[in-house]
């Protein structure tokens, strides 16, 4: 599509809109994280003013991101109201320029920024989550500490085989657990999981595509237990990826999350939370153009005596019923009410079929 010097007009005063609504959102986190983590994390006063800025700078960007929609929809709304009050949609449509040639681009604008904010933008973000809540553990839990006494649960295995391991306490820095147990499953051809084996031992190391386990007392169902030296266990675990498999799923790309997905299915997990998150990131262009459309479409009547105000409350509306329908849509799939595809899906069609009815009914009755 040939964009002529109307279409670029609007599309400029658009993006210049999208800009200021994009500051005054991020002011707006960045100042709630401010208070957030001088409250939280640096109540004493032992962080510096910069650690309190660059955990501010890693915290907050993913949650900005989820607020693009709102960007979208506040910056188009801006920028038509803006033309509409200088007459300038009025001039336009006066001289039969349909509102489609510039309402269509803007969308695109939007579609295309979506696939950006989602390829690019959003595994910056989604690093920068991860780090945040890595900081906010260290700082929160006093300092790092070598052996965490929490106790670790993972699982792992195939079709024919299920081992649920579990470590009284974890050398992060190693990849050790401490008191470690392997409960051993197989699994019948018909899909029945059956205890084979308990392993219990001092020490658990994972490497190179194996447990080595040290001090070790095993032994099957109805037998005597054997106690070995040192003995090593099968592990379909990477070393780097072992003990981070149930990482939040907004700390992950869409890049990884297929891949996380996958590990977490062959361990035996559920990956509603993951396939969800998934669906989201690919709606997200189509959420950013319908709320483009439905912003444009709400303002192309003429400006008259108090219609100012009741498009300004309109909109707050319309936010916050797009943020419970998501929310709401988002719970029902987590829940496994509905399929994770329908609930991430499910927003951003019935936002582009409002934006699209009443578009049509505004430009052609």
């Amino acid at each position: 599509m040939r964009l002529g010097r109307i279409e670029r007009y609007v599309l400029g005063q658009q993006l210049k809109a999208l800009g200021v609504a994009l500051a005054i959102i991020a002011a707006l986190v960045m100042l709630i994280d401010f208070v957030e983590v001088s409250r939280g994390l640096n109540s004493d006063g032992e962080l510096s003013g910069f650690k309190v800025l660059s955990l501010i700078g890693v915290k907050s960007p993913a949650v900005i991101v989820q607020l693009l929609p709102f960007v979208f929809l506040f910056g188009t709304l801006g920028a038509f109201v803006s033309l509409n009050r200088r007459s300038e949609l009025i001039a336009m449509r006066a001289a039969g320029v349909s509102a489609w040639r510039f309402v269509l681009p803007a969308a695109a604008c939007a579609f295309v920024l979506g696939i950006v904010t989602v390829t690019a933008i959003g595994p910056l973000a989604a690093m920068g989550d991860a780090h945040w809540q890595a900081e906010r553990k260290r700082i929160g839990g006093g300092g790092t500490v070598e052996d965490e006494a929490v106790p670790v649960w993972l699982r792992e295995g195939d079709e024919a085989r299920q081992m649920i391991i579990r470590g009284e306490r974890q050398n992060r820095n190693t990849g050790q657990l401490l008191d470690a147990t392997f409960f051993i499953y197989s699994i019948t051809p018909e899909g029945e999981r059956r205890f084979t084996e308990r392993v219990d031992a001092k020490t658990a190391t994972l490497t190179a595509g194996r447990w080595r386990l040290t001090d070790v007392l095993g032994g099957q169902g109805g037998q005597q237990a054997v106690r070995y030296a040192t003995l090593d266990l099968p592990s379909s675990l990477a070393d780097e990826e072992a003990f981070q498999q149930f990482e939040r799923p907004q700390s992950l790309s869409v890049w990884s999350l297929p891949a996380q997905t996958h590990r977490i299915e062959s361990a035996g997990f559920a990956s509603t939370a993951y396939t969800l998150r998934f669906q989201q990131l690919l709606a997200t262009p189509l959420m950013f153009a319908a709320m483009s459309i439905l912003a444009a479409a709400f303002s192309l009547r003429l400006m008259r005596l108090g219609d100012m105000a009741r498009m300004a409350v309109s909109a707050v509306v319309l936010g916050f019923g797009f943020f419970f329908i998501n929310q709401f849509s988002a719970a029902m799939g987590s829940a496994e009410v509905i399929p994770p595809f329908l609930a991430a899906w499910l927003p951003a069609i019935l936002t582009a079929l409002a934006a699209l009815t009443l578009l049509f009914y505004t430009e052609d009755g």
